[in-house]
């Protein structure tokens, strides 16, 4: 099943690849999530309720998680925080099965137990606006995209602490890591263009020149390419990663946000908030097979495969 954050409407939208359409939504109790991840199971969906705002502006500060089994389409629990920390980006450690959830107001990445829905530790980024985040496949690092200060935040996970900070630009978003672990990407949203991150040093040693401001990035899983959402254009960059420059770009409904490329590398999903879609692309060929009807402002996506 592919799961959208329908944030227009507070929903998580449930879609059946193989039918190409929404199949159910299940409402998150709080208002509203903007992301979400499936456990390793495939039985369960975390959806972080981040407020109703836009990053670094004001509105409410949401203090809750929403789990939700899949199967029964039910909302079974909703983990609190305590108070206001606008939770948003999920990802589950590859190797230790916790649950890494950014905490912004707070700084941090919050560690949940997703078995007991327990908080049990906490890692500092050392920066405002710790927005996305994303994790090294051999689990011993993380890396959070700072939307306002415009930089990137290195944590240590084993030590819980801040490894390096680096500066992108005036504004920075989303952030997707190669599947050798060497390259970090996120995208400047002052130019059109994307920062390369070598992460053996922990600086920007390359930038990719876009047609557009890029936005929701992802690999493939043959590491060969990144595919990034431009906004503006209402496009897809297809990146080759080898020689760093766009392959080629595929026109997408309006507003794509946020990019997934399924675990066997065959689909790419591309959710398009203005309308409520998601867009599916053909990896084989750089083609859209299909537009799938989502629910009102679709961003965040995830995949669950039992």
């Amino acid at each position: 099943m592919l799961l959208v954050a329908n944030k227009g409407e507070q929903t998580l939208g449930i879609i059946d690849p193989s039918e190409g359409k929404q199949v159910a939504t299940v409402a998150e109790g709080g208002v509203t999530g903007h992301e979400v991840i499936a456990s390793p199971d495939g039985k369960t969906a975390f959806v972080p309720i981040y407020g109703n705002s836009g990053v670094g502006k004001p509105g409410t500060d949401g203090s809750t998680l929403a789990v939700i089994d899949i199967a029964s389409r039910k909302l079974v629990h909703t983990i609190d925080f305590g108070h206001g920390v606008r939770p948003h980006c999920p990802m589950f450690g590859p190797k230790d099965g916790m649950l890494y959830v950014t905490t912004e107001l707070e700084k941090s990445v919050t560690i949940i137990d997703p078995k007991t829905y327990k908080i049990v530790g906490s890692v500092p980024t050392g920066s405002e606006e710790s927005h996305m985040l994303v994790l090294s496949h051999d689990g011993k690092r993380g890396y959070t995209a700072n939307v306002g200060p415009g930089t990137v935040s290195v944590i240590d996970l084993a030590a819980k602490k801040v490894a390096a900070i680096i500066p992108i630009s005036k504004t920075t978003q989303r952030i997707a890591i190669s599947v050798d672990d060497k390259w970090v990407f996120t995208a400047d949203q002052t130019k059109p263009q994307l920062a390369v991150i070598d992460t053996a040093t922990n600086k920007v040693a390359n930038w990719i020149e876009l047609p557009d401001v890029a936005y929701g990035t992802a690999t493939t899983p043959d590491g060969k390419y990144l595919v990034a959402a431009l906004m503006k254009t209402n496009k897809v960059a297809v990146i080759d990663l080898k020689a760093m420059k766009v392959a080629q770009t595929i026109d997408v409904p309006k507003s794509p946000q946020e990019t997934l490329v399924t675990p066997d590398g065959k689909m790419a999903y591309v959710s398009c908030d203005a309308n409520g879609k998601v867009a599916a692309i053909r990896t084989s060929d750089w083609t859209v097979a299909s537009v799938i009807d989502a629910g009102k402002t679709a961003d965040g996506l995830a995949w669950a495969e039992k």
